[in-house]
């Protein structure tokens, strides 16, 4: 008697929990984009891009980052950006810290990472410009 209770007791949790494992799935998600920026001290990222999710979502966003450190230039880029596992494309929304390194004369490049909680996001991009140097700040996406 004591393990056919057992066992409708496992039953009855094993289906309550079957919700939560299929909110639980993650996809990956990627961001191509094209930015515009400049810094003397005070570093200004502005631009566009394309998210698109392995589930088939897609959402064109806006970029914008605001920061500082030792920094000096002025460059156009595209790029590529990885984001860790989401559930959701809205999810990969909002704002960011981050931190970044650039270095470029006519011929620019660009790598950032930037954490927002438990999402992840790396970029790196090449393009046009003359930059040198190392900033942090506040980096947001938003739907455009």
């Amino acid at each position: 008697m004591r393990s056919s209770r057992n066992y409708a007791l496992a039953v009855i949790l094993a289906i309550l929990a079957l919700p939560s494992l299929a909110q639980a799935k993650f996809m990956s998600c990627r961001l191509e984009y094209e930015v515009h920026t400049w810094s003397v001290l005070y570093k200004n990222v502005s631009g566009t891009g394309t998210i698109t999710c392995d589930n088939g979502q897609r959402a064109r966003v806006r970029l914008q980052l605001h920061g500082g450190g030792l920094t000096l230039g002025v460059s156009e880029l595209s790029g590529v950006g990885r984001f860790s596992q989401v559930r959701d494309l809205d999810e990969a929304l909002g704002g960011y810290g981050s931190l970044e390194g650039h270095a470029g004369v006519v011929r620019s490049i660009e790598g950032r990472v930037m954490t927002k909680g438990p999402v992840w996001l790396s970029l790196w991009g090449k393009g046009r410009g003359f930059d040198l140097g190392f900033a942090f700040g506040g980096f947001t996406i938003r739907r455009d």
